[in-house]
Formats: structure tokens, C-alpha cells, sequence
């Protein structure tokens, strides 16, 4: 039910989202209609359904034991998995893929992606595309924050950006992406947990809500004129925002998985678990169908949160028994129902962890962490598929050919979106202008 005030835990941004859903202080704001005017005639697309699902497949999985598997190595590198065909002539992945292999004529696999500086666990990379290390005031923001300061919603009622991410054991698995500079204006509306009963009117009426809102946004016309911290304009679109979504029932019918078929929602697998895997997010295939229902709605970024692959033991089992099938029968649903939907051109999925995994096999069964080289997948988004991207040498360790950061998929992303990404600045707290990514970093003209 709606409530006036709140109190819960607050983020490091210094605000609780919870809290900002249950609107403690009411008003009007967002962007500008300028800053909406400047950033659509920049991008060409504020009225564009093009949107991104992330697939953070926290703790890092194996890119030997998916898309890159070293059939000449020796078997301590190897392992103990097969490769097998798939729809792509001479393209090969795990034997524990077999519905990605069935459409890898509709994927590109990555299998030289770097940029990750120390191997440490943290899923900021795979959300900024970049490190930690050096950043402006404020912190860099996620891909989904980005999308929400530059072209806003598609709808009033559907946040621009969703994170399907519950809070974790170790947080950084359970971030959907924080939005740094940009406030918490912009950060991910986690529907997940408890703030999913704030998402209703309960007891009090439209035209009652209408007309505390008119009084709230009084108070807070003042409150914003002696407001020097900035705050308060995140605390304003989240308001708004809050507003729409509570007077409509677009987003609650989009997390309404109930509402699809007994047949879709068991394509996309029923032996996953919505609880923790671990310290880290759960194998939940229900969080598959969810994105695709959001972007359906209108969100423009969904990023979801996958299992825990930091296997430093029991690597093979341990991939085998619960991670590979579960993500393998989602995510190819997931890429399927894209196309069959006329979604795929726009739509772009993207699945990848934080770094890779050491090519030699420790004493315990498992592979433990390798910032040299990782890998990753991309579907969807008119991209050119059927191709592999990168290779790495004999044994996995190094890139042999073709190095991918992420900043380049981060540029083709943006590219997608209808965003020049080393043309559109946004302002860090200090009030200087920022690139969404470095002017290095190019979109991949293989997608192309």
C-alpha cells in the first residue's frame, strides 16, 4: 500500500529505493523538457522501443568450458567437458549448451574479452564497462542509468531501467548497476523483495492521491529552492516516477508472469530456484521470462543477476548439475521467443561475467580467477550473427586475436540504442562533462 513516509536501508547514493517508492516526499521534476528536447534530437529515437537485457553471470563462469573449449590442450586445461556441434558449420560449444548450440546461427560468442584490472569479484565492469580505479565525482554510472538520464522512459509508467537483482551475500552480486553521478534518480527500479506490496494504491483513491501530491509538491517547491546538494532533483524523478507506476497497471501486469501460458513459462525451465545460490544471485529462469515482459512494457534497460560461477572447487559438477542446463534452456528461450516475437532487431542481449577462469585445473576440480581473458554472448539486436568474435591461444590464456573490452560492447550497445556514445556528455558531480565511453573504445564493426 502507499505510504506517506519510510524508513530501510540506505544505499551508499545516501537514499533508500524502497523508501523513494514509498514517496516520503512528493513532487514534480525528471528532465527538463529541454534537456528531453536536447537528448532526442541527439540520439534521434526518445520515442524508440529498442532495449537491452543484461545477463550478469555473477563470480565469472569458464569461458573454456562454454564457448571457447581447448580440445588440444592437455587435460589438466581441458577438462572433462565435450564439445559439440552447433547450427553454426565449424562452430563448436560445451555439450552442456545444447539449446544455444541450437541457435548459435542467432548469437555471437565473445571469446576474447579483457579489461577487468585485478581479477577481484565486483560487477561494476560488466555494468560501466569500466574500472573502479579513477573515477570522476559521483562514481561512473551503469549502462541501465545512462539509457535513463539520456532518453528517459518510453512510458511514464514503466521505469527505463529495471534490475532483477536481490540483495546477495556478497553485494556486488546482487547490484543491478548503480547510478553513480548520475543520482538515485536514475537508479534501477528492483522490483524484487519487499517493495513489490508498495506498488499499489491500497486504501487511497486516484483523485486522493491527485490531491496529496498537489500538496506535497508545495512543500517541496521550497525545499528544492534551499536544496543545494542535488538531491532533491533525484528525489523528484523518483517521485514522479513513483506516481505513474502506483496510477498504472503497466508494470505490475509486465511482473505478472502468472499471466503467460502453462506452456511458455515451462519452456523457459522449472528447475531453477528464485533463493540465493550461495553468496550469489539465484538460478531463477522465471527472471528470463520477466525481462522479456519488461522490455515488451517498455523498459528500456533490464539487467538480471545469475547464479554464483565462481567455482574454485568442483568447477565440472558444479557447472554441470545446476548452472549450464538451467542458463542454457533460459537464455535460449529467452533469444528464441525474441524472434519469434519480432523482437530480435530490437532487442540486444548480452550474457557475461566479470573476468575468466585460470586454464590449468587446480587440485580442488576448479578454476579459479583470470583477469587476462574472458568471454561472453550477444544476441538479439539486428546484430550480424552466426560469428564468433576474438580467440584466445591453445590454452585459453591469452588472446590470440581480435582483443574485445568492454568498452566496445559498451559502444556498440549505446550505437544500438541510437546513441553516439563519443558525441552525448553527461555531467559527473563536479559538474564536468563525461563521455558514456572513452573515445578509444569504437563499437564493434563485426556486428555491423
Amino acid at each position: 500500500m502507499l505510504k506517506i513516509t519510510g524508513h530501510g536501508k540506505t544505499l551508499c547514493d545516501g537514499v533508500s529505493r524502497r523508501d523513494a517508492l514509498k514517496i516520503g516526499a512528493l513532487g514534480l521534476g525528471g528532465l527538463s523538457l529541454q534537456q528531453l528536447l536536447t537528448a532526442e534530437a541527439a540520439a534521434g529515437i526518445q520515442k524508440s522501443q529498442k532495449s537491452i537485457i543484461m545477463i550478469y553471470m555473477c563470480g565469472a563462469p569458464a569461458h573454456q568450458d562454454m564457448y571457447d573449449m581447448k580440445m588440444d590442450a592437455p587435460s589438466e586445461i581441458r577438462g572433462e567437458y565435450r564439445p559439440i556441434d552447433t547450427s553454426v558449420p565449424g562452430l563448436q560449444i560445451c555439450e552442456h549448451l545444447p539449446n544455444l548450440a541450437r541457435i548459435m546461427d542467432k548469437c555471437v560468442p565473445l571469446r576474447s574479452v579483457y579489461g577487468s584490472p585485478n581479477g577481484a569479484h565486483d560487477s561494476f565492469i560488466c555494468y560501466t564497462g569500466r574500472e573502479t580505479r579513477n573515477q570522476p565525482p559521483g562514481g561512473w554510472p551503469s549502462l541501465g542509468s545512462t539509457v535513463s538520464k539520456v532518453l528517459g522512459p518510453t512510458n511514464p509508467s514503466v521505469p527505463a531501467f529495471v534490475g532483477l537483482s536481490p540483495d546477495t551475500g556478497h553485494p556486488p552480486y546482487g547490484s543491478p548497476g548503480h547510478p553513480g553521478f548520475l543520482g538515485v534518480g536514475h537508479a534501477a527500479f528492483r522490483p524484487s523483495g519487499p517493495s513489490r506490496k508498495d506498488m499499489v494504491l491500497g486504501q487511497i483513491d486516484g483523485e486522493r492521491l491527485s490531491r496529496r501530491k498537489e500538496l506535497l509538491a508545495s512543500v517541496d517547491t521550497l525545499r528544492r529552492n534551499i536544496d543545494a546538494s542535488g538531491m532533491m532533483d533525484g528525489m523528484d524523478t523518483i517521485n514522479q516516477q513513483a506516481f505513474d507506476i502506483l496510477t498504472s497497471s503497466k508494470l505490475a501486469d509486465a511482473l505478472d508472469i502468472s499471466k503467460e501460458p502453462a506452456e511458455v513459462r515451462a519452456r523457459y525451465g522449472q528447475n531453477g530456484s528464485p533463493k540465493n545460490y550461495g553468496d550469489g544471485a539465484p538460478t531463477n529462469p522465471e527472471h528470463f521470462l520477466m525481462a522479456r515482459r519488461l522490455v515488451e512494457a517498455g523498459a528500456r534497460v533490464v539487467t538480471l543477476n545469475f547464479g554464483r560461477w565462481d567455482f574454485h572447487s568442483n568447477n565440472f559438477d558444479g557447472m554441470k548439475k545446476t548452472h549450464l542446463p538451467q542458463f542454457d534452456q533460459a537464455l535460449a528461450t529467452l533469444i528464441e521467443e525474441l524472434h519469434e516475437r519480432g523482437m530480435a532487431d530490437d532487442v540486444a542481449v548480452v550474457a557475461w561475467g566479470e573476468f575468466g577462469r585460470t586454464p590449468r585445473i587446480n587440485a580442488n576440480a576448479g578454476r579459479d580467477h583470470w583477469p587476462q581473458v574472458g568471454g561472453g554472448l550477444l544476441a538479439g539486436g539486428g546484430f550480424r550473427t552466426g560469428q564468433v568474435i576474438g580467440a584466445t591461444d591453445r590454452i585459453g590464456a591469452t588472446i590470440a586475436d581480435r582483443p574485445v573490452h568492454f568498452s566496445e560492447v559498451f559502444a556498440s550497445l549505446y550505437q544500438f540504442m541510437g546513441i553516439n556514445p563519443h558525441a552525448i556528455t553527461v555531467e559527473d558531480f563536479a559538474g564536468r562533462p563525461q563521455y558514456l565511453v572513452d573515445q578509444e573504445y569504437q563499437p564493434l564493426p563485426e556486428l555491423v
